[in-house]
């Protein structure tokens, strides 16, 4: 039970911070050969992720305290429209993860700009978190957020790799968009009827 939670928030981690990893690589590509780069990065990831987890927990403690229980699993139609809609981007080939570049560009590798980039390229993050959140026990969301925030570290890391690697970017960036719907559209339909709406 324990390790499934486990899987389930890293795999929830991975198919929402894709698009993290090719972001980070190119401020470390652009912060390469400066001293200091890997900590300024790193502190602005935890800062913008901190930012995103705070903010899907206190939409679900509004949600939880305001909301009757009959109402909670619906909220697995966010991911499920989130989804269906980053399918319909990729299917159109107009999906906007492809200006990762333009979230970059001009812009100086601080751990403020690293932050904000974070946190305004979470908002799908935040959207995907809260219903996830509902749908478990609050200890379990103790789990996710420290699992979550264990994570940030491994995706810095990886990142750095990335960025002396574009071939591997590349790879990354084309998988993220079939990946990405697939696994929205799944939470989605899992929360839905785990939850028993519209009588499943």
């Amino acid at each position: 039970m324990i390790l499934t939670s486990v899987l389930q928030a890293m795999g929830l981690f991975a198919a929402t911070n894709i698009d993290d990893i090719i972001v980070l690589s190119l401020f470390f590509a652009r912060g390469a050969g400066q001293r200091g780069t890997t900590a300024r990065i790193l502190a602005g990831q935890y800062l913008g992720f901190a930012g995103i987890l705070g903010a899907a927990v206190l939409v679900t403690i509004g949600a939880g305290a305001f909301l009757p229980s009959a109402a909670i699993p619906y909220f697995g139609l966010i991911p499920l429209g989130l989804g269906f809609w980053a399918a319909w981007q990729a299917w159109r080939g107009d999906d906007d993860d492809d200006d990762d570049e333009v979230k970059v560009a001009g812009k100086k590798v601080g751990v403020w700009t690293v932050a904000g980039v974070t946190l305004a390229n979470g908002g799908d993050n935040i959207g995907v978190y809260t219903p996830v959140f509902l749908s478990v026990e609050p200890l379990a969301v103790v789990a996710y957020c420290i699992i979550f925030l264990a994570l940030v570290a491994v995706l810095v890391a990886l990142a750095k790799f990335v960025a002396t690697r574009p071939p591997i970017a590349e790879v990354l960036e084309r998988w993220e968009h079939i990946l990405f719907p697939i696994v929205l559209i799944g939470l989605g339909i899992v929360i839905l009827v785990s939850g028993g709406a519209f009588g499943l």
